[in-house]
């Protein structure tokens, strides 16, 4: 590629950027991805995860959040037994400390991949890759 044409493909993708942009920053339209109530930064500083708020979270998840604080009943044998940790992605804790509950799948024949992850202090975490990600749910 020449070099007159190089640029003109870089100011070109400039000019789109400017134009899709623009008119968000100057009118004072946030930029930033709608957020839930955490307000200062999107990261939880204890576990270096990203926040999820509840509202953005699936109804069925928002159902389990419900069953959680009531103390239950939940409707499978596994939930709320010791989650492990195994991944690591969690903030190191000892045995016993996280507990899991399933979040049904619509559709899916099985308990599917869903999940929230409490911790003994009343944090919870979701992840619907079946614990190959977390988000700290703020709530």
């Amino acid at each position: 590629m020449s070099k007159s044409r190089a640029t003109i493909l870089f100011l070109g993708m400039v000019a789109l950027t400017a134009i899709w942009w623009g008119p968000r920053v100057w009118s004072g339209e946030s930029v930033a991805p709608a957020s839930s109530s955490v307000a200062s930064t999107s990261v939880d500083p204890s576990s270096g995860l990203p926040w999820i708020g509840v509202d953005r979270l699936p109804p069925e998840a928002a159902d389990v959040l419900a069953l959680i604080d009531s103390g239950g009943p939940f409707p499978y044998d596994q939930d709320g037994a010791v989650f492990r940790n195994l991944e690591r992605i969690l903030p190191d804790e000892d045995y016993g400390y996280y507990h899991e509950y399933t979040v049904d799948t619509p559709g899916s024949p099985d308990r599917g991949a869903r999940r929230i992850v409490t911790g003994s202090d009343g944090q919870a975490y979701w992840t619907d890759d079946h614990y190959q990600s977390f988000e700290r749910i703020d709530r």
